[in-house]
């Protein structure tokens, strides 16, 4: 440890949100980070849900290691043969019909500014639709469009964007409604009051396939058909944000695979990296061709980076060989079960849902009232820290307190019966501790 280091990460870096822990790291490898100290911590949350094949991964150090003998980056009309082969790959083997062309950006951010701009540019609208407890990124079309959190005190956001209450089982927009019935509602109330203040502009519909900021929400497929039926309506680009659900995490291959919905534009990031910046906005032969004709341009100073490309296909030819999506779902099924054991013996545990990898537990003060336990859920973030465990919490005042849980799909059985035990000691002694009276 270098508490010098420690010192000057306090003094000289600008803090930009989320958890921050107290000490430095220094590697990492597979499940595990190491700190300043040499503890060893399971990241259950795959870095920035990036890791997607585990840490440093030699996948990845080999294909950095390859590109390094090429080329790093190019000017950006230049096109590397590596981009055009990763292009390929992901439309002849991956992508489900008719996407087919990829813009290669850095970040999920980018991505979807370049999704929404072309959206508007093919439609000649302006309006978007997204969905509640939605996060599409920190840029202005992209923030402006997500409503998990962080919307105030930024000023106006881009003019026309539009909200549809999100799907959520557990805490249903109509009390004693099913899961379809209340989706649908939520569908339908959205629409209206849509239509009742559109300017007549539509542009585009955003929606990400599992919410997973907004606390792992799952919508049900005949929700993700309707918002198809909306658009198709409407004039309106469907856009399915697929930074968390692309490339197996949810045991398929996408988002839009697991709900039988195929959108106008797909954007990825996280699961494609592997842990480096590596993106893409997709979309279809004439939906390329038309927005091209009208003057497309999303030229960045990273557009189709020799380097990203080269990490991208290590990363999709990885998932293939270690058929990682079967394990994802494997995997994703025995960490479920495990939580559920837990849910049985912890009447916080309200809930349990989520796909393969991608899975969230509430905390409640009790299940009658649901109400959500966020000091619970702060506590017992801090101390499966203190046992090894990372995790993220989402714990919103307007929402649930609710573990986001997606470890990297190279994630071992004995890695997550070591989680599975840190977890159930840290909610006992957290709710003792909650409960023994104040002296």
């Amino acid at each position: 440890m270098n508490p010098d280091l420690r010192q000057a990460s306090i003094e000289y870096l600008i803090r930009y949100g989320g958890d921050r822990f107290e000490n430095l790291f220094s590697s990492a490898k597979g499940s595990v980070v190491i700190d300043d100290t040499g503890r060893e911590i399971l990241d259950f949350t795959s870095g920035q849900m990036c890791a997607t094949i585990g840490h440093n991964h030699p996948a990845i150090l080999a294909a950095m290691n390859e590109a390094g003998s090429q080329a790093l980056h190019m000017f950006s009309g230049m096109i590397p043969e590596v981009v055009a082969e990763l292009g390929l790959t992901l439309a002849q083997d991956w992508l489900p019909e008719p996407l087919k062309k990829s813009l290669f950006i850095n970040t999920g951010s980018e991505s979807n500014e370049a999704a929404l701009r072309m959206a508007k540019l093919y439609t000649g609208g302006y309006e978007v639709l997204a969905v509640g407890g939605s996060w599409h990124g920190v840029t202005s079309g992209a923030a402006s469009a997500s409503f998990a959190s962080d919307r105030r005190g930024y000023g106006p956001p881009v003019p026309g964007v539009y909200v549809i209450p999100e799907p959520y089982a557990y805490r249903p927009l109509i009390p004693g409604a099913n899961e379809q019935e209340s989706a649908m509602a939520c569908l339908e109330f959205g629409l209206k009051m849509y239509d009742m203040q559109s300017r007549g502009s539509p542009a585009a519909i955003i929606v990400e396939p599992i919410i997973s900021a907004g606390g792992v929400l799952v919508p049900p497929k005949c929700f993700m058909e309707g918002l198809r039926r909306a658009a198709d309506e409407r004039g309106m680009l469907l856009i399915f944000d697929e930074a968390q659900t692309a490339f197996g995490r949810l045991g398929e291959t996408f988002g839009a695979v697991y709900h039988g919905v195929v959108p106008d534009i797909m954007t990825t990031s996280k699961t494609m990296g592997g842990g480096l910046p590596i993106a893409a906005t997709i979309t279809t032969d004439g939906i390329e061709h038309e927005v091209h004709e009208k003057g497309f341009t999303f030229y960045t100073s990273h557009v189709s980076d020799p380097l990203m490309a080269h990490v991208g296909l290590a990363v999709l030819n990885t998932i293939r060989n270690e058929n990682l999506i079967d394990k994802a779902r494997e995997k994703g099924a025995y960490l479920r079960s495990g939580l559920e054991e837990l849910q049985q013996r912890h009447e916080v545990i309200g809930d349990v849902r989520g796909v393969g990898l991608l899975l969230g537990v509430e905390l409640v003060r009790d299940r009658k009232s649901r109400s959500p336990h966020h000091e619970l859920g702060e506590l017992t973030t801090s101390r499966c820290f203190e046992l090894g465990l990372s995790m993220n919490i989402r714990r919103r005042p307007e929402r649930g307190a609710v573990w986001r849980i997606a470890p990297p799909l190279t994630v071992s059985n004995d890695e997550i019966d070591r989680a599975l035990s840190i977890l159930d000691q840290a909610l006992k002694e957290c709710v003792d501790a909650l409960a023994k009276p104040i002296p």
